[in-house]
């Protein structure tokens, strides 16, 4: 010890050992997320655990000996738990509101990305949402769309109105759907049928 004082000043005494703290910190977590992952693979051979067990398992021992050896570091940095805590919670509190307001937009999208990719319907077909087998819903011929809303324009003798119907309700309802070549080739170009 006084050996590593002659080699050092004394102001650097203070911050040498805090990074050896450090440094044991994170060996020791680094070791003891080995040693974990290592009992679970002998467990896993010595009984018939299947993978799709063992892996999320030590995935989430992983990552909290990690964060737990973080949360050590950061105490041994002069933050305190409560402050981090206080942090999180109030972090976590407002992602998830924040993703609950943002839950039907990005319901939304995902359900665009799916009109675009597997085209239950396209621009030009007539579709119609069916609520109840004895309450008609929105009908009309698709015209736009876009990543939130497929806009339909009703037909004459129905307003004629156009309609911005949410992406997801093509997901959440059934539907009717006309090809508008199949509607061209029967010769109702002006009307949908059924009307």
């Amino acid at each position: 010890m006084e050996a590593l004082q002659t080699l050092l000043p004394g102001h650097w005494m203070e911050p040498f050992w805090l990074g050896l703290q450090i440094v044991l910190i994170l060996a020791a977590a680094f070791i003891l997320q080995r040693f974990v992952a290592r009992c679970l693979n002998r467990l896993g051979e010595r009984y018939p655990l299947p993978p799709e067990l063992l892996l999320p398992v030590r995935g989430t021992l992983r990552w909290l000996i990690m964060g737990s050896a973080l949360l050590f570091v950061l105490e041994r940095l002069g933050v305190s738990a409560t402050v981090l805590w206080t942090a999180l919670s109030g972090f976590v509190a407002v992602a998830a509101v924040a993703f609950f307001a943002m839950w039907s937009v990005l319901s939304n999208l995902l359900c665009a990305v799916l009109i675009f990719t597997v085209g239950p319907f396209r621009i030009g077909d007539v579709v119609e949402l069916v609520d109840t087998l004895d309450k008609p819903g929105v009908k009309g011929r698709v015209i736009a769309i876009n990543l939130l809303f497929t806009t339909l324009l009703e037909m004459p003798d129905a307003g004629g109105a156009l309609v911005q119907v949410p992406n997801s309700q093509f997901f959440q309802k059934s539907v009717r759907r006309w090809r508008g070549t199949e509607i061209s080739n029967q010769g109702h170009d002006a009307s949908i049928p059924g009307d």
